[in-house]
């Protein structure tokens, strides 16, 4: 590993075991911040969104692995807020970024020294979560009707009746025969005050 000190920031070529672990560590991260799970999740950058996640993901190692200036946060924090307003059309104002930034830089600097707790750790957190989102995912796919459907179905229901009623020559629908256990019947307002 050839390193040179430049501004503070060290400046190395990375061997293959530190691009392979970057490699999966960068997404293990962009997978836990929030921000970006929402933009692809609810498809802010258009129907690719996950495929956009990816590319920023690939653009990450890139710019690790192939950068020939010194690595410095604010240029990421820069990368991640232009990849975030161009490809999923979002602002983010949370402070979300700076955080990111940070730990990316963080997890390169101990790939740099041959440490990978931090990816290790991501690693660890992640084994629980994807599944229990595939699952939440799969359960929402298999409802055959979502409510908006069912309440649309029901009033479709509900007015079938009347307009049958109507198209056999009754000009008003019928009133129940009876109020049930705890009910009472209300007259409609046409005929309050009416009655005689």
């Amino acid at each position: 590993m050839d390193s040179s000190s430049t501004n503070g920031r060290s400046k190395a070529t990375l061997s293959t075991e530190t691009l392979s672990a970057l490699a999966e560590g960068i997404p293990l991260l962009l997978s836990r911040w929030t921000a970006l799970q929402m933009a692809i999740q609810n498809e802010w950058g258009g129907r690719d969104s996950r495929q956009k996640s990816t590319q920023l993901a690939s653009d990450l190692l890139s710019w690790f692995a192939h950068s020939k200036v010194p690595h410095h946060v604010d240029d990421l924090e820069n990368m991640l807020d232009e990849a975030m307003v161009l490809s999923f059309n979002t602002e983010v104002e949370d402070g979300s970024i700076e955080e990111v930034a940070e730990q990316l830089m963080i997890m390169h600097e101990e790939c740099l020294q041959g440490h990978y707790e931090s990816i290790e750790n991501l690693r660890k957190c992640n084994e629980g979560t994807e599944s229990v989102s595939l699952s939440r995912q799969v359960i929402n796919d298999d409802k055959d009707e979502s409510p908006e459907d069912e309440a649309s179905n029901m009033a479709v229901d509900e007015m079938k009746p009347k307009t049958e009623e109507m198209a056999m020559g009754e000009s008003r629908p019928k009133e129940p025969t009876g109020p049930q256990e705890g009910w009472s019947i209300v007259p409609t307002r046409r005929n309050r005050g009416r009655r005689c």
